[in-house]
């Protein structure tokens, strides 16, 4: 169909397994050394990964980081940049980025789990020109909403003026769901609004 696909978005379900000692978190981290073959063979460069799921997960660990590791290096020899995303618990990205400093490990940001589960509190700044891919969207941070930009409460001149400050030229990814009201219009005009807001988002990118 002639789409240009940036990144594909890796399974997440049993991810917390990988800081778990044991045969689950082998299983999950050699289906994620599969996956990277799946994304070689369809040409795509880089891939965005959870390091955590659900509200509660183990503390992050040596096991975990090996894992990781394996899976990073398998990675970079297939030419893959691997981009995590800061989602329900902090702490994570920090351990593994601090840990892990290949030229293809780096964040894929999201707008929504920042307001929501961290209070806005994010330090750009630690991941300087490490910043591979960004999920827009907004909420009021009663929940994960991922509403269109601009329909809750999220400030967006602050997020784009801090990922344009610490490099991030990349493309700027919606990540939004056709639900609650948004179902009183048509899916064809929901995408066309959504374009719109990025649009507007670009805009205010351009003149941080």
């Amino acid at each position: 169909l002639g789409l240009n696909i940036i990144f594909c978005h890796l399974g997440y379900k049993n991810i917390n397994e990988i800081w778990i000692d044991g045969e689950n978190g082998e299983k999950v981290t050699q289906e994620y050394i599969k996956d990277l073959d799946l994304m070689k063979k369809k040409q795509i460069d880089t891939v965005v990964m959870h390091l955590t799921t659900h509200r509660e997960a183990p503390m992050y660990n040596e096991i975990g980081l090996e894992r990781i590791k394996r899976i990073v290096k398998h990675a970079k020899e297939l030419g893959i940049k691997i981009a995590f995303e800061n989602t329900r618990k902090q702490g994570y990205l920090e351990y593994v980025l601090g840990n892990i400093k290949d030229e293809n490990v780096g964040v894929c940001f999201d707008s929504g789990h920042c307001h929501v589960h961290f209070d806005d509190e994010f330090n750009y700044e630690l991941f300087r020109d490490r910043y591979f891919a960004v999920h827009l969207h907004d909420n009021d941070k009663t929940d994960d909403l991922h509403l269109l930009p601009f329909d809750g409460t999220i400030d967006w001149n602050n997020i784009l003026s801090k990922l344009k400050e610490n490099n991030y030229n990349g493309p700027l990814t919606l990540e939004l769901c056709y639900r609650y009201d948004y179902l009183k219009q048509s899916i064809e005009d929901f995408y066309k609004e959504g374009y719109t807001r990025g649009i507007k988002l670009e805009e205010i990118y351009n003149k941080c």
